[in-house]
This record gives C-alpha cells, sequence and structure tokens, in this order.
C-alpha cells in the first residue's frame, strides 16, 4: 500500500514525512528530490511557457516520478511526500494557469498513462489558512520557495477542487496544530490506512 501527503507550499508535508520516518520504522517513507532533474531543465535551456519545452520537460518529471514510484512500490507500506497525482495535477493544469489550453492529456497521453499505474491508494491532503501558510514559509530560511506566490494563488484553488472530488482523499487542517501534533495525526491516519489492507 502506497499512501501520499499532499497540500501546498509550506503546509507542512515534508516535516509530517519526517515525522513518519522516525516513528513508522517498517514503512518506506520517500522524500521528494528533484535538484538534479531541476538542473537538467536548466541547463537544456528548457522554458516551460513554450508548448514544445513544456512537453520535454513534463515527460522529464512523470519519467523521474515513475522511476521513484517503483523504488516504493518495492516495499509493503509506502509513504510519499508529494506523490504521483501532484505532478500528474501540475502537468494537465499548469498550462490553465499561463492561460494556456494546451492539449497535455493526448500530447502526453504514454507517460501520463504510466504514472497513473502508480497514483496512491489513499492520500492525505494537508490544509492551513492563507495566513498560516505566509508565517510558515516566512519561517522556513532553509528553502527558498521561488514559485511560492503563483502556487498559492494561481495552483491552489485548481488543486483543491481537484483533489476534493477525488474519493481517495482525506484532510486535515493544520492552522491551530503544532508540527508534532500533525505529523501525529498523520501517523493516526497512516495506520488506520494500513490497518485495513
Amino acid at each position: 500500500m502506497v499512501l501520499s501527503l499532499q497540500g501546498c507550499m509550506a503546509v507542512g508535508k515534508t516535516c509530517a514525512a519526517a515525522y513518519l520516518q522516525s516513528h513508522m520504522p517498517d514503512v518506506f517513507v520517500s522524500f521528494e528530490d528533484n535538484t538534479a532533474l531541476v538542473w537538467q531543465i536548466r541547463a537544456r535551456g528548457l522554458n516551460k511557457t513554450r508548448y514544445e519545452d513544456y512537453l520535454e520537460i513534463q515527460r522529464l518529471w512523470l519519467r523521474h516520478e515513475a522511476e521513484r514510484c517503483r523504488q516504493a512500490a518495492r516495499f509493503p507500506q509506502a509513504i510519499l511526500d508529494y506523490g504521483p497525482e501532484e505532478i500528474e495535477f501540475h502537468t494537465l493544469f499548469y498550462p490553465q494557469t499561463i492561460g494556456q489550453d494546451w492539449p497535455i492529456e493526448a500530447a502526453l497521453a504514454p507517460e501520463l498513462s504510466l504514472i497513473r499505474r502508480y497514483l496512491p491508494h489513499r492520500i492525505l491532503f494537508l490544509e492551513a489558512s492563507e495566513p498560516i501558510l505566509r508565517q510558515r514559509k516566512q519561517q522556513d530560511t532553509a528553502r527558498q520557495r521561488r514559485s511560492f506566490e503563483q502556487y498559492l494563488t494561481q495552483f491552489m484553488p485548481l488543486k483543491y477542487q481537484w483533489f476534493a472530488q477525488k474519493d481517495n482523499v482525506d484532510f486535515l487542517c493544520t492552522d491551530d496544530l503544532s508540527p508534532e501534533q500533525v505529523g501525529a495525526q498523520a501517523q493516526a491516519w497512516a495506520q488506520t490506512c494500513f490497518a485495513r489492507q
């Protein structure tokens, strides 16, 4: 069984994943690490606002995520800090955020089909109000989060609507919770999911 943590930037996904890693040693926890891929895209001079470049960029992202998911699928129980559903969402909806109506589903059909084989069994969508997200972003000096504003204002309304329609998504409001409390609640959720296997 594969589970995934979802939500906005700065909501606390990675902190929750770290908590799960330390409190659930029998579960494989996979952290998002796209550094090498980002550098490859920059080195090739690909521009995601150009259609052909965007297709190439998303092929790279989708293949990269499929490989990450293959690794996680080797374990009986795994939790992903962002999973393939994030790449699927971004691939389909990014053009809309820049005013484009590109035929992404058709153009990337093989890659999307591949990634959909690895969609998680259940997703925990961590929520927080905008003031809390901004506060957490300011407090997290370890990350630059250059695209935070775009993600919060353009992606999140679309993202919340998309995930709210799915029947395998649970929501957790983190506004009044400490990182440890978020981690503990994520652990309780994960244990419940795994117990239903």
